[in-house]
């Protein structure tokens, strides 16, 4: 699998920028099929920085049910990787790539 591939896009929330902040974790999209050893090797080669663990999360299928006449919205599943980073002073600057 390509590196560019593994992983999506960077996810910025209150709650991943206050993990940023104390724990030095970083939350990333990620490939459906990408496993723990490839978003380490990717993190590690794209951006430059040592990674201490990685743990993925599987979001699940959801639904939303409308006011009028039963409409259903439906919210895709999802991977997601809490990347923790070994150097306390080591950042990940998303605008520039390795």
């Amino acid at each position: 699998m390509r590196l560019f591939k593994i992983l999506k896009k960077p996810i910025t929330t209150e709650k991943t920028s206050n993990l940023e902040v104390v724990n030095n974790t970083y939350v990333f999209e990620i490939a459906p099929d990408a496993t723990k050893i490839d978003v380490k090797k990717a993190t590690s080669e794209i951006y430059g920085v040592e990674v201490a663990s990685v743990n993925i999360v599987n979001t699940r299928e959801k639904f939303k049910h409308g006011k009028k006449g039963g409409m259903q919205l439906r919210k895709r599943t999802s991977k997601k990787a809490y990347i923790t980073l070994k150097d306390s002073n080591a950042k990940i600057d998303f605008s520039i790539v390795k």
